[in-house]
């Protein structure tokens, strides 16, 4: 094995041969020396005698004059020690030919000391310049050990520092190579000590930027606690992430940054103009910077680059090799399952629908079995089969979409009432329903715009649908039976907009649901109004309701599918998109700008933050952008962003989103200071909030014993400059357009803060697990979840009512989406529902925060929060198993599993991820 070579000196200021101090060189590449002019030093902790060679050479790379170069070989000697560094890179898990080449040359490079500089910086400071002790910027060399881990190899380094050096608090990492280093960590030997400096990031080029990295050592501290010797490399490292908010990102650069929502349309082509987002008009949080060119001045729209171009994040935030497959695998899948009806469509110039049930019941069946192939030729089977192994690495792969779990036990489930009712408490979109507490139902809109703001929900009509269950409306008051769904306000500024597109024609209504709760524990639909815009002949408002007839039989299915749509289309752009991946970005830019990588709660949240900018950045290219899937398959269509804009201008509120108030806002719970998470559910039967609450409350005392721990002084939360100046630039910059809202937090305590960090883990976590890994287990089966219909309800009058009497089923068919649109769909909730294998789950944080904290206490801490999440699983299990609670259990029915704390990977509808990693 190789060892560092480092200075060689007499220790009286004779001369200094290689590798001179961090300070003293005018240029880095003077590390360059040849093999045969390296001088090696053997320096033990007790000699001072140093045993140097060909030191009459006069043909050094580097010589420099009687004065020392390091201040503590002008103070009177004291001794050295040796210090040993195990520095471990991580390992790419797929390269291409020509990579596997550079690989190898870099291995070379490295083993002879040509491939990373690394340089020890002491907590102590110099006397002699007012900073931070340094080391000899050190080679790391030798061969690799690949060890047992197949994702990292291992090289060394050894300095040799005076034995006063003091403790390292942080190391200066330069990377000569001419590609970039993924470091994992870097572990430091002193003696019996061990300090560990943790890294999970990627170290650019020298050529792409000559300032190295800094990385700290594990321990988190306060700003106010850090040691001095590296206090300004603390500021300096939150300086050099910030940017200065001009010019274009590249792709080695890690600048956070803020701004709007301008890259979803291209102004050049006219069916790709869409509003920016962030702003007065159209509020919105503020996405990450990229930088890229201007295509227009007025609006300032950015260039959305080439279609296979992604966007700029920083490059810690980029997925993994991993992550990348289980990403492109769902794509391939999507391509294959396409095919076929893009072809037809091309053909016909029209979309297909589908004509009966065994249409759709045909995309689970056809299976398409791909054989390894070589690209032995330059014909296009030879690419495609390339293509194929490339991305997927298989040698025989079955492509097929799965059953969805809620027809997969009983294909007529979704056709029930009470089903429709229990999805509200229990399937992909649980977070709406609020209880009703007053007919009638009064809209918050303009009504000389909208007309009469009382709904045609009226007591009446509600009174008589209750009578069915043997209660009279005041009763069902009285006992809290009566829930409300309610779309109305939100969709219908709308609804005309949205049924005059005419490229890709759907048709909607502004919704309202009044629901009912029986003594059997069962939430069924009373009665649905569906609203269009008013005109001076009529007011446009159609109340259904249950019945028995064929024909009203049939009508209530296609009212309850507007329903459904409407629900679709409101759960992905505000409970999905807003609430969960909009509003975390700005959280995850401000805590990287603001937060030193050694402060606790930089530490606490970032396993958080995995992954969650990447995913962002890449909805942006192809999910939520003018002309993507969003637009094209679901209800809202060109208008989705705006109406997006629109819920976040009128309904969210960060005091809002933990979830015991959000429970309250609803009315679905009660305050009540006796229970654990001090609300009370009103239906207790409630899966998504009964489970959600037990994963917020090993949340919150996580996070209670974390602050306590850092925080001992009751001023120090108001004194902590950096967790000010993060909380600030959230309100005042990531979430611009709210910044003067009243309801913002204060951040004077430390219960202020842990309820302020509780609310941030529980959106990246169990509520973005709650909403997300269901998409295609409810989702995947068209008719239980259309995101969008292509007809209105048929009255008798219209030109479509007979062919509804005479074929009622083709009807109901001919309205969901088209087969191409329900595959794409199908493809991406598919890959959205999708554990990959690299997956960081909440459970495991006891593993995963054990290599970044040498605090055994609070080690602890993380152990008791996943040995809670462990009995949090055995609960839900066990109230699954609970025949008394029917929204979980009953014939047929899939149990609810979203918030179990764990998963294997693929498409599983449980597990709890740290992140929105998808």
């Amino acid at each position: 094995m190789f060892t560092a070579s480092p200075v060689k000196t007499n220790f009286y200021g004779v001369s200094l041969v290689r590798s001179p101090a961090f300070p003293v060189l005018p240029r880095r590449l003077q590390h360059r020396l040849p093999l045969s002019r390296q001088v090696r030093a053997v320096i033990s902790r007790e000699e001072k005698a140093v045993d140097q060679e060909d030191e009459k050479s006069t043909n050094r790379s580097v010589v420099y004059s009687s004065s020392p170069a390091f201040p503590w070989q002008r103070s009177k000697y004291t001794g050295t020690k040796t210090v040993m560094a195990v520095v471990k890179i991580r390992k790419k898990m797929r390269e291409k030919l020509t990579e596997r080449l550079e690989h190898q040359f870099h291995l070379l490079m490295k083993a002879v000391g040509q491939g990373m500089l690394i340089q020890l910086v002491s907590e102590e400071i110099d006397p002699e310049t007012g900073s931070g002790r340094r080391s000899l910027e050190t080679p790391v060399l030798g061969l690799p050990k690949a060890r047992n881990d197949p994702r990292n190899l291992e090289f060394t380094a050894t300095f040799t520092v005076p034995t006063d050096f003091g403790k390292p608090g942080a190391i200066l990492v330069t990377n000569l190579l001419s590609s970039e280093i993924c470091l994992s960590e870097i572990i430091i030997r002193d003696g019996s000590d061990t300090i560990l400096f943790p890294g999970n990031t990627w170290i650019h080029s020298r050529n792409d930027n000559p300032e190295g990295r800094i990385i700290f050592r594990s321990q988190p501290c306060l700003p106010s606690h850090t040691p001095a010797g590296i206090k300004e490399l603390r500021e300096k490292d939150l300086r050099s992430v910030r940017g200065n908010g001009k010019g274009e990102r590249k792709t080695h650069e890690r600048i956070y940054d803020y701004d709007v929502y301008n890259d979803l349309g291209d102004p050049r082509k006219k069916d790709r103009v869409r509003p920016i987002l962030g702003g007065p008009e159209r509020p919105y949080p503020r996405r990450c910077r990229t930088g890229r060119p201007l295509v227009s001045r007025d609006p300032p729209c950015e260039s959305r680059g080439k279609d296979k171009e992604e966007f700029y994040v920083p490059r810690d935030e980029e997925f993994e090799d991993i992550k990348r497959d289980t990403f492109t695998a769902g794509r391939l899948k999507a391509l294959f399952h396409n095919l076929v009806p893009s072809i037809a469509a091309a053909l016909s110039n029209l979309d297909i629908p589908f004509t009966c049930f065994s249409d759709i019941d045909k995309l689970y069946k056809c299976d398409i079995v791909l054989r390894p192939t070589e690209p032995k030729d330059a014909g296009l089977g030879g690419f495609f089969g390339g293509l194929v192994d490339g991305i997927l690495n298989v040698g025989e792969t079955l492509l097929k979409y799965d059953t969805p779990a809620v027809i997969k036990s009983d294909r007529f489930a979704w056709l029930r009432d009470n089903e429709f009712g229990r999805q509200a408490l229990a399937g992909v979109n649980p977070v709406n329903i609020e209880l009703l507490k007053e007919l009638p139902i009064r809209s918050k809109l303009d009504p000389a715009v909208y007309g009469p703001q009382e709904s045609a929900l009226t007591e009446e009509v509600i009174a008589k649908e209750v009578l069915h269950y043997g209660m009279t409306l005041e009763q069902a008051f009285e006992e809290k039976r009566l829930f409300l769904l309610d779309y109305h306000d939100l969709l219908l500024p709308f609804v005309d907009k949205i049924n005059s597109i005419k490229e890709d024609p759907r048709k909607t209504y502004a919704s309202r649901t009044i629901f009912f709760y029986s003594k059997a524990g069962a939430l069924r639909p009373l009665a649905i109004e569906l609203s269009l815009v008013p005109t001076p002949e009529n007011d446009n408002k159609f109340v259904y309701v249950h019945g028995h007839d064929a024909t009203t039989h049939w009508i209530w299915k296609l009212a309850k599918a507007h329903v459904c749509s409407n629900d679709a289309g409101v759960h992905q752009l505000v409970s999905h998109w807003l609430r969960t991946h909009a509003s975390m970005e700005p959280y995850i830019i401000a805590t990287n700008r603001q937060l030193s990588t050694m402060h606790p709660v930089y530490k606490l949240l970032h396993p958080h933050m995995r992954y969650t900018l990447e995913i962002n950045s890449r909805a942006r290219k192809s999910l939520i952008n003018g002309g993507g899937i969003i637009e094209s398959c679901f209800t809202p269509g060109k208008y989705s962003m705006e109406l997006s804009s629109a819920a976040y201008k009128s309904m969210w509120r960060f005091d809002m989103e933990g979830l015991p108030a959000d429970l309250v806002r609803r009315g679905m719970a009660e305050e009540d200071a006796s229970e654990e998470c001090g609300v009370k559910l009103v239906i207790e039967d409630y899966p998504y909030a009964a489970d959600g609450l037990l994963i917020w409350k090993a949340i919150k005392n996580l996070v209670e014993s974390y602050v306590k721990h850092f925080y001992t002084d009751p001023k120090s939360i108001a004194s902590d400059s950096e967790l000010q100046a993060w909380w600030d630039e959230i309100k005042n910059k990531g979430h611009y357009d709210k910044k003067d809202e009243p309801w913002w937090p204060k951040l004077n305590t430390a219960q202020d803060l842990s309820e302020i960090l509780t609310s941030m883990i529980w959106i990246a976590s169990g509520q973005h697990a709650a909403i997300n890994f269901g998409q295609y287990p409810f989702g995947g089966y068209v008719p239980n979840r259309p995101t969008l219909l292509r007809k209105l309800i048929p009255h008798e009058n219209d030109p479509e009512y007979e062919m509804f009497m005479r074929n009622p089923q083709y009807s109901f068919l001919s309205s969901l989406p088209t087969q191409l649109q329900a595959t794409k769909v199908m493809a991406v909730q598919e890959t959205l529902s999708t554990h990959s294998a690299d997956e960081e789950y909440l459970i495991d944080m006891k593993e995963n925060q054990r290599r970044w904290f040498q605090d055994e206490e609070v080690v602890r801490y993380f152990s008791k929060f996943s040995e809670e999440l462990e009995e949090v699983e055995k609960t839900i299990n066990k109230r699954n198993r609970d025949k008394k609670l029917k929204n979980r259990t009953g014939a047929g029915m899939p149990p609810y599993e979203l918030l179990l704390p764990t998963s294997p990977h693929g498409v599983t509808g449980r597990g709890i991820p740290n992140s929105i990693s998808i």
